[in-house]
């Protein structure tokens, strides 16, 4: 067949309820199987394509997209506080949640069925735990680029022009240069920024010249992404706070000026631990065991020292840090990327709503998460797992799947495919980094592949310059929506603790970038969604 939709439907044919466990790639599917009268939902291993249902009664409501869902008058528009309160900390609602209390996302991996016997879910497969079979570096790194390679390849089988993000990262650049192998002429696309320390476009025309691609780019300013926050807003179906979206969104919408399909590196960050708080993981345990008065006498010094505007600036690493470093060693990963801490969100909200939202479940999907795969507390295998299984499924992806989707280009993602994970999740962790090194067993392998420059650059991240633009082009949007009658007439926020983080910020006294664009854009949400949503019902 050439028809995707009859491989899944012959799939159900012949594995019934299981047939999700034979399907690869990313899909959301719903078969109404009328000889026996059950409806079955289905979702793709890591959640690269979302599904969202409400189940009223007897009836299943479901729908690819939360406003389509709400569109259907059987479904109650109520805010749910408990996914306010995990908005507010995570920056996402995570799943099985949304910022709705009667509607639900059916999560990665799960299949859902309604039948005569009633509603329920199942899980169809499990990212694995490290092997205890040892393997050495060079055999992991030869079979890693392996199945890496053919990931790829699959990958560029289209009948519509298929392109490349380039950033000039690790990711994207071992993605290009394996792509070109197997297609040329290749194009890349890459967009940049004209404040220089969030600007990775020259990375990615030194990387596109070595490889020999076609490369088109584009560079945008404040203006640029300032004008895109409405259109940004009205395609997020709830509140969501990574500020990456935007220029995925941007690059999204000029690459398909000129191709229908791009390959994407999102997931080598999580497979091999390629993130700045891998670094921190051995040194906060260490420091957790230093006598508070010396914890504290450093945590003064390093809160004197002066915000820095630019991207992952000293400053700005060393006091997410110890923002999350007190924490309990399960949820030190969670903190140290938060907008809010669960003791900082009460401070925040509605006197009227802080009885109906404790912020004791602000990371509690993380513990859940953390008990179910049964990987020691604090441990690095506890961290790979949480940034697999929770961070890339309701932010990474939710991100590159609306972003690619409001500009109609399809986004697809060799890293995720199912062997690559497979084979990466059962690596031990040591060969993923080491006391000062990120994604080793990864770099290894690209060794000759990926130019040695891209492979030692240290990772900078798809960032915008919130925090100057807070201060500067983005000002008068934060003046309006954060302002104390906007405020006062959403009735989710202390418009006087809101009032003053933006004030903090704006006199340079913090750099409080995080909780204000959390804050944004959830004023955003609602003001495009969520007029008639109502706030207060019973909990």
């Amino acid at each position: 067949s050439r028809s995707d939709t009859e491989v899944v439907l012959r799939a159900y044919l012949e594995w019934g309820e299981e047939f999700a466990e034979h399907v690869h790639g990313m899909f959301a599917v719903a078969i109404w199987d009328s000889r026996r009268r059950k409806l079955v939902l289905a979702r793709d291993r890591l959640g690269k394509k979302p599904l969202y249902y409400a189940l009223r009664g007897s009836r299943l409501i479901f729908a690819s997209e939360l406003k389509a869902l709400v569109a259907h008058g059987g479904v109650a528009r109520e805010l749910d506080h408990e996914a306010l309160v995990q908005y507010l900390a995570c920056e996402y609602v995570p799943a099985p949640g949304t910022i709705l209390r009667h509607v639900r996302k059916l999560p990665a991996a799960h299949v859902a069925v309604l039948d005569d016997r009633g509603f329920r879910l199942r899980r169809y497969w499990e990212v694995p735990g490290p092997s205890e079979q040892r393997v050495s570096a060079a055999d992991a790194a030869s079979e890693l680029l392996r199945l890496l390679d053919a990931a790829v390849a699959k990958r560029l089988v289209a009948d519509v022009p298929v392109g490349v993000f380039l950033s000039g990262g690790i990711d994207s650049t071992s993605i290009a240069a394996l792509a070109v192998r197997h297609k040329k002429p290749l194009q890349t696309f890459s967009i940049g920024f004209v404040e220089e320390s969030f600007d990775e476009s020259p990375w990615a025309q030194l990387a596109a010249s070595r490889l020999g691609t076609e490369h088109v780019s584009q560079k945008f300013s404040g203006q640029d992404c300032l004008d895109l926050i409405p259109a940004a807003a009205a395609q997020l179906d709830e509140p969501f706070a990574d500020p990456s979206f935007l220029p995925t969104l941007l690059l999204s919408r000029f690459t398909r000026r000129h191709v229908t399909v791009a390959l994407a590196g999102d997931g080598g960050d999580e497979l091999f631990a390629g993130y700045d708080p891998f670094l921190a993981h051995r040194p906060a345990s260490v420091f957790a065991r230093v006598p508070r008065a010396l914890r504290g006498a450093v945590q003064t010094m390093v809160h004197l020292l002066p915000a820095s505007p630019r991207n992952m600036s000293l400053d700005f690493r060393l006091k997410q840090f110890l923002r999350g470093v007190d924490a309990p060693p399960s949820l030190r990963h969670a903190s140290w990327i938060a907008s809010f801490l669960p003791a900082e969100i009460a401070g925040v909200l509605h006197p009227e709503l802080r009885a109906l939202a404790s912020a004791e479940v602000a990371f509690r999907q993380v513990l859940e998460d953390a008990a179910r795969t049964g990987a020691r507390p604090g441990s690095v295998d506890e961290a790979l797992r949480y940034y697999l299984t929770r961070y890339l499924a309701d932010d990474i992806l939710v991100k590159a799947d609306r972003a690619s989707m409001a500009a109609s280009l399809e986004l697809r993602a060799p890293y995720l495919d199912t062997g690559v994970v497979e084979f990466a999740a059962r690596l031990p962790w040591r060969l993923k980094m080491s006391f000062t090194r990120t994604k080793v067993i990864l770099k290894r392998a690209l060794r000759g592949i990926v130019p040695d420059e891209i492979l030692r650059r240290p990772k900078k991240g798809f960032g915008i310059p919130v925090a100057a633009w807070i201060r500067g082009p983005l000002r008068p949007l934060f003046e309006e929506l954060l302002s104390e009658s906007a405020l006062r007439d959403a009735g989710v926020f202390d418009a006087a603790a809101v009032r003053s983080l933006l004030r903090t910020h704006l006199e340079g006294r913090a750099d409080l970038r995080k909780p204000l664009w959390t804050l944004l854009m959830f004023q955003l949400w609602r003001k495009h969604h969520a007029q008639a949503v109502s706030l207060r019902s019973a909990a």
